[in-house]
């Protein structure tokens, strides 16, 4: 009933003259415009050592406007994580020095004060191999992410090589025992 006292009234708004403007539904699937944040830089992002955890997990997610890296480290304590995060010409692993090959236009180096092993019993707490891609990260269909190697985990801190398109804009954000870099898929 609603349906036709509505075409009723369009008809008679039609029949007097008056201009009428119906605006369609957008159709399914259709884009939407997606504002990106910019002015992130690509110099190193560093924090100062501070934290007493390990590293437990590496986890990736994909953005519409950047591809996401998470390093888990769970701790005892609220201080913070120390990292260095920065686009290296050559991923070398520490201390051996050895060249282990990243794919990609370029290469960042994430350097996190949490070793993957338990200081204590020397347990790992999480099961990289050095120049072996990531345990359980799969960057299949990423935009801006091409490879992730493990470099090692020497004296506390843990080293991991990210294969990226090409040198584009990153943060670092720290949240609740979680190491969190973002590179954009665009300047």
């Amino acid at each position: 009933m609603r349906t036709r006292r509505s075409m009723a009234v369009l008809a008679a708004l039609t029949m007097a003259g008056v201009g009428v403007v119906v605006a369609a539904p957008a159709p399914a699937g259709a884009a939407t415009t997606v504002t990106c944040p910019t002015g992130w830089g690509s110099l190193p992002k560093t924090a100062a050592d501070a934290d007493d955890g390990s590293l437990t997990d590496i986890r990736t997610g994909r953005h519409d406007c950047y591809d996401r890296m998470v390093l888990d480290v769970p701790t005892a304590g609220t201080t913070g994580i120390g990292y260095t995060v920065h686009y290296v010409d050559a991923f070398v692993q520490d201390p051996s020095g050895i060249p282990i090959p990243v794919s990609g236009g370029a290469i960042i180096e994430i350097l996190v004060s949490a070793p993957s092993y338990d200081p204590e019993t020397n347990a790992a707490t999480y099961p990289g191999r050095g120049g072996r891609p990531l345990p359980g990260v799969d960057l299949t269909g990423y935009r801006t992410f091409r490879d992730a190697k493990f470099g090692a985990s020497f004296e506390g801190v843990t080293q991991v090589g990210l294969g990226v398109r090409a040198r584009l804009p990153f943060k670092v954000t720290q949240l609740s025992g979680r190491l969190v870099i973002d590179v954009a898929h665009t300047w």
